[in-house]
C-alpha cells in the first residue's frame, strides 16, 4: 500500500499527491465523496460508488421486487409508530 503524506491548506483543501491520482484515475473534474470512518477520513470516487451499488443489486435475486420490498418495509414500520 503506498503512503503519501498531504497537509491541509489555510481553506482546508487538500491536495491529492499526483501518483494517488494516478492509480486511482482521478482527473480534473473528477467526483469524490467523503466520509469519516472509524476515526478516518475516507474518500471514494462517485464512479467507485456506483460500482459498489451496482454490485450489490446484481446479488438481487429477479423475482425480488425491491421498490416493493422497500415500501411494504415502510409500511410495517409506520403501522408500528401508530401503536
Amino acid at each position: 500500500m503506498q503512503s503519501e503524506e498531504m497537509s491541509v491548506g489555510k481553506q482546508g483543501r487538500i491536495v491529492i499527491p499526483a501518483s494517488l491520482r494516478k492509480q486511482l484515475a482521478i482527473k480534473p473534474g473528477s467526483r469524490l465523496r467523503a466520509w469519516v470512518e472509524d476515526g478516518r477520513l475516507v474518500m471514494e470516487t462517485s464512479d467507485r460508488l456506483w460500482d459498489l451499488v451496482h454490485d450489490a443489486c446484481r446479488k438481487v435475486p429477479e423475482d425480488v421486487d425491491l421498490a416493493q420490498a422497500l415500501i411494504d418495509e415502510r409500511r410495517e414500520a409506520a403501522m408500528e409508530e401508530n401503536k
